[in-house]
């Protein structure tokens, strides 16, 4: 009996084990990992994603190389990603205009919910929106009546189209009441660059970017788009505070890997993940930047996806804004 075991066990590990390898690759990573960023360099998404790609090396035991492949609101390098063999060996980082093309763009080239496996969010950055300090406008509310009296004369800029900070000045039109005219350009920082010449009246970005020329007076900080203050600006109020309720725009960032990535190489992933964004060292650093650490499960990431898919895609019907 005890040897008919045996061998029924054999046989049994010969019918199983050819699938266990194609489903858990033991010896993954066995090469330099792709690390795609969808926008230039300089910006959010560039800085976060270096300082996760160092401690994924060092976890990982393999190279995890960054590449940054802007363009077309980071359309380019997400369908880079989405086009990439499922073996591993590429992930991205995702940010809001994930969400956003697909209600934008008529003709897009990938699928943000079939053609990725989520992995994991990693952190939330608040939005600041900031003007020029030569701007007539010291708050929130004289920004607003400044921009009625205007009707399509005034401006903001944004990283591109399909962008977040592109969607918030949408957003923020259709809730203030307002018409600014939208600006796009090749990565939110040259947006902030023409409104610290004045050129441009009014952006939406993250904070890390913002406060060093904001604590140097040379941008007015009017409000966060968000709904708590900022320790790094405390004296900043949120929208809703500042008179403008129902203004929300946090900026997140998430990992993907390609369909059909392994889920074993999914679940190493989130657990590595799961242990770089809360360490001490690295929270610190990114608090630092007015930058939130955070972690959740591929299916809680997955669902985020679909929420802010439903909401940009409602702010996109009611601009009636296509970017093809």
């Amino acid at each position: 009996m005890t040897r008919a075991l045996g061998l029924l066990a054999l046989g049994l590990g010969a019918i199983v084990a050819p699938g266990l390898a194609r489903a858990q690759p033991a010896d993954w990573p066995a090469r330099p990992i792709r690390f795609i960023l969808p926008f230039p360099p300089g910006g959010g998404t560039d800085i976060l994603g270096r300082l996760i790609a160092e401690r994924l090396t060092a976890g990982l035991g393999q190279p995890v190389v960054t590449e940054n492949r802007g363009g077309a609101g980071g359309n380019v390098g997400a369908e880079a990603a989405a086009k990439s063999p499922p073996d591993g060996y590429t992930i991205v980082l995702v940010a809001p205009s994930l969400a956003i093309s697909p209600s934008l763009y008529s003709k897009l080239a990938y699928d943000p919910v079939k053609d990725f496996a989520p992995v994991s969010l990693v952190a939330t950055v608040p939005n600041v929106m900031i003007t020029n300090p030569s701007v007539p406008a010291a708050t929130l509310k004289e920004f607003i009546v400044l921009a009625k009296s205007k009707p399509g004369q005034m401006n903001f800029g944004s990283g591109g189209s399909g962008t977040s900070n592109h969607l918030a000045g949408e957003l923020f039109n259709i809730v203030a009441g307002v018409k600014l005219v939208h600006v796009p350009y090749k990565g939110v920082n040259l947006a902030m660059n023409d409104v610290l010449s004045g050129r441009v009246q009014l952006v939406f970005i993250g904070i890390p970017a913002a406060v060093p020329h904001i604590k140097a007076g040379k941008l007015r900080a009017l409000a966060l788009a968000s709904t708590q203050r900022s320790a790094v600006l405390p004296d900043v109020p949120t929208a809703d505070e500042a008179g403008l309720p129902k203004f929300e725009v946090t900026t997140w960032y998430g990992i993907l890997t390609p369909a059909g990535t392994p889920r074993p190489v999914v679940a190493r992933l989130n657990g590595e993940l799961g242990r770089i964004m809360h360490s001490p060292e690295l929270k610190g650093r990114l608090e630092a930047l007015a930058t939130d650490p955070v972690t959740s499960t591929p299916e809680e990431f997955a669902d985020l996806i679909r929420r802010e898919i439903a909401k940009w895609g409602e702010v996109v019907r009611e601009a009636g804004l296509k970017a093809d």
